[in-house]
């Protein structure tokens, strides 16, 4: 075992969580630490981490950026024909998780995920950088390309393409929303005392609240 990894460990002390201030609904609770998170100036707030199911049954998980929330669910944006949304269009269950380790804080979620309209898509993607707009037409995300020139060479030729007038929406790119089935909020405390709360959403559409030993 390699001592130095082993003894890395931190004592969290800021903030404690309990079933008499949390909100009755999960993505009321959701709203407050996020926009705590927001005051704190975290780096890439809205970093989450996001877990697929492969084919074979196996894990897949990478770092995805959240664009919105409503009280349905969490959104974010993709290429369609990616390895993620090729596994969701096979198994539309996932998990997500926000870790905020400034404020000793993370937010696992379990949930099924669908892909919003058109036409939120077409807002949000006009609402990005031109350069971003052109990357979603030239990147065929997830494929084996033979080098980083072959991809550079597609995005000079669609910002060539594109230099005049609105870029449109690429058909193989827009958002996806994660409807949530239940939501832990987890508080670091000492000595790995965590708190957590966990919300389930019951078949009348209303939640449960439940706190889980660390």
């Amino acid at each position: 075992m390699n001592r130095d990894i082993a003894s890395i460990r931190r004592d969290y002390q800021l903030a404690s969580l309990d079933e008499a201030s949390s909100a009755v609904h999960p993505m009321d609770q959701f709203e407050h630490w996020w926009e705590e998170a927001i005051a704190s100036n975290i780096d890439e707030v809205n970093a989450f981490v996001l877990s697929t199911i492969k084919e074979d049954g196996a894990p897949a998980s990478r770092v995805v950026l959240l664009k919105n929330y409503t009280p349905e669910g969490f959104i974010f944006f993709t290429n369609y024909e990616s390895d993620k949304a090729n596994e969701i269009t096979a198994n539309p269950a996932v998990a997500i998780n926000f870790f905020w380790k400034e404020l000793e804080r993370q937010v696992r979620i379990t949930g099924t995920v669908k892909k919003v309209n058109k036409e939120e898509s077409e807002q949000y993607f006009h609402s990005r950088p031109i350069g971003s707009q052109v990357g979603a037409w030239s990147s065929p995300q997830s494929k084996v390309i033979p080098n980083r020139e072959y991809l550079e060479q597609i995005v000079q030729a669609n910002m060539e393409k594109y230099k005049e007038g609105i870029i449109p929406l690429p058909p193989h790119w827009g958002g996806y929303i994660v409807h949530p089935t239940s939501i832990e909020f987890w508080q670091g405390r000492s000595s790995r005392l965590h708190d957590r709360l966990k919300y389930s959403l019951q078949e009348n559409h209303s939640w449960t609240k439940v706190r889980l030993a660390p």
